[in-house]
Parts: structure tokens; sequence; C-alpha cells
């Protein structure tokens, strides 16, 4: 199977939720704050529809892509898990070199925030894009669910009812 950026950005947040998500157990529509991500994304570049071009390619569809200057965009609400946003990018990098459009780079953009990362993929990260693609798999395909972790992002995950609500023993 080929990962979509969601589940490359789940692998780096949490490998029960990324098994949750890809085996149709999906929360996210109960979800406040996707609901609000999904209103800044909506919200914060009206004009970017006019310039810019949402694509999809091989499971993976970018917010924004200026063919122009082959940079990708990618709208986030927060910077919380910024590591996992900056692989999601680098991914669609990547994919977007595996179908032939070569020199494309990407930004990472936090309109609430008023902040924007630049990403780049290196040939360090196209290797550990390889791997984590082989794991992402892994998981995906595995017959048992990966057990629950206690991080601080899990309070605001859409998946924290289903891993932290347990059903009272009689």
């Amino acid at each position: 199977m080929t990962p979509t950026g969601t589940h490359f950005n789940y692998y780096h947040v949490c490998h029960r939720k990324l098994w949750l998500f890809a085996n149709g157990i999906n929360m996210e529509h109960e979800s406040d704050i996707v609901y609000d991500g999904k209103l800044i994304h909506e919200g914060s570049y009206p004009q970017r529809t006019e310039r810019f071009e949402e694509i999809a390619i091989e499971g993976v569809k970018v917010d924004y892509f200026d063919t122009k200057r082959r940079v990708i965009h990618e709208i986030k609400r927060s910077n919380k898990i910024e590591k996992a946003h900056e692989w999601q990018v680098k991914y669609y990098i990547y994919v977007f070199e595996q179908n032939g459009m070569e020199g494309c780079t990407g930004l990472l953009e936090y309109p609430s925030m008023r902040q924007t990362l630049p990403v780049v993929l290196t040939d360090i990260d196209r290797e550990e894009i390889k791997r984590t693609v082989n794991e992402i798999n892994s998981i995906i395909e595995s017959e048992d669910c990966p057990p629950k972790v206690n991080k601080r992002i899990c309070k605001s995950c859409s998946y924290y009812d289903f891993c932290f609500t347990s059903e009272i023993e009689e």
C-alpha cells in the first residue's frame, strides 16, 4: 500500500492512531480541533485558490502547490507536532519527485501563529522515508492494534476517548 500524507503524519505522532485510522476507525469527524483546523485552512488564504492548485498524486493531496516556483504549501493549525508536519511535507516532496516533479520544496504555514517553516528534502531524508514507508505498512498490516501511549499530545487527539475511556469491570 502507498501511504497517504495522513498516514505519514500519524506515524510520527502515534502508531496506535495510525493503525486505527488505517483500519477504518476514524474519529476526526467528531473533533473540534480538526474542525478548527479545517476552518483555518479554508479561511486563511482565500486568494490562493486563484493562483495555486490543490494537487493529488499517488494518495497524497497537498493543500496548495505553486507550479511556477514548485513550492508545496501545507497549512496547519498549530506547531505542537511540528516534526510530524515537517515529515509529512518531506513525504509530499518525495512523492512528487517519484512522479517526475524535481526541484520541489515545501512551506509549512501556521496562520494562527503567523509562522512559516521552509522544508527541504535531503538524501538522508529520502532514505528515512523509504524505511518509514516499510514501517507504516508493517503497522497497518498488523493484526494487532499497537498499545496506547500516554503523551502530552493525547489530550487533544481525536482518538483520546477511544484510548483512555475504559469500561467498568463487573
